[in-house]
């Protein structure tokens, strides 16, 4: 190998292993992850990005387009409730947000990275009055019932595994014969509508639209909460869309999504209007807490 040839080799790696996340530099665990989580909500709380070790350079997309993170970060406001989710192999975090803000309530769906320089790139899909289903107090009460804790570790599926079950109930919206490993009981959360009724029996096997992609999929797998996340383009309007999947015993035990709209509801009749006529969108909150 001649020198410049040599020279050109060593300045490749050295270029990759800069730009290669934390983890691949053997800095990236789960306390770290945490912390990074930690301060995403404190940064929404205080209305600020100087709680976040930020990179030199931070891009933040929203909702699929460039952004300004101090737009999203313009005030404080109370996080109701969240979940976090900490991929400990690509170093990433996904946070999922409420905040019952009385001038603006926001449900938001965010992957953040941890790279050599600090925290970025942001992917934060944020959805509030008109979005899909959009209901923030019911997403809210819906939720923090849920359990999220931590699979015992003999019980773990591995990170192929719950990749491979998010994308069976992903691929159902386009392949009608894809198996899904359905669990029972299971409940789906999709905007403020809610499947779960606190029955053994409850399912998340609906139904789903026919004949609609799911493009550029984009993954935040936790083994220890049996959990990912999975960031996408929905359909042919190519909408920010996010699936969060928890996984028990090898089969789906909570689904929730957010999917952000440019027109009201997607297009679909006001929620309003879909709810009175279908109240049983929305069971009574009492019943999952028997």
């Amino acid at each position: 190998m001649n020198r410049k040839l040599c020279a050109a080799v060593a300045a490749t790696i050295a270029t990759a292993t800069a730009s290669m996340p934390a983890q691949a530099q053997g800095a990236c665990d789960r306390e770290m992850l945490q912390g990074i989580a930690d301060d995403w909500v404190s940064a929404i709380e205080q209305g600020t990005m100087m709680t976040m070790d930020l990179g030199e350079w931070v891009e933040y997309n929203e909702n699929f387009k460039l952004g300004s993170l101090g737009g999203f970060l313009d005030k404080p406001r109370e996080v109701d409730w969240h979940l976090a989710l900490l991929d400990t192999t690509t170093c990433q975090v996904f946070v999922e947000s409420v905040m019952l803000d009385e001038e603006r309530p926001i449900v938001a769906a965010t992957q953040l990275s941890n790279g050599f320089f600090g925290v970025g790139p942001f992917d934060n899909i944020v959805t509030d009055e008109g979005d899909w289903l959009f209901d923030a107090e019911a997403t809210y009460e819906y939720a923090r019932r849920e359990d999220w804790s931590d699979i015992p570790e003999g019980e773990r599926a591995t990170r192929e595994e719950l990749i491979a079950a998010a994308d069976a109930y992903l691929d159902l919206f386009n392949d009608p014969t894809v198996e899904v490993p359905w669990g029972e009981p299971c409940a789906r959360l999709e905007g403020g509508v809610y499947t779960g009724r606190g029955e053994p029996t409850d399912s998340c096997n609906v139904g789903v639209p026919e004949g609609v992609e799911l493009k550029n999929r984009r993954y935040v797998v936790d083994e220890v909460k049996g959990a990912v996340n999975v960031l996408l383009a929905f359909g042919e309007n190519s909408r920010p869309d996010s699936h969060t999947f928890r996984v028990e015993d090898g089969k789906l035990r909570y689904i929730h999504t957010v999917t952000q709209c440019e027109e009201e509801n997607c297009g679909f009749p006001p929620f309003a209007e879909m709810l009175a006529n279908n109240p049983d969108m929305q069971p009574p909150y009492a019943a999952l807490d028997e």
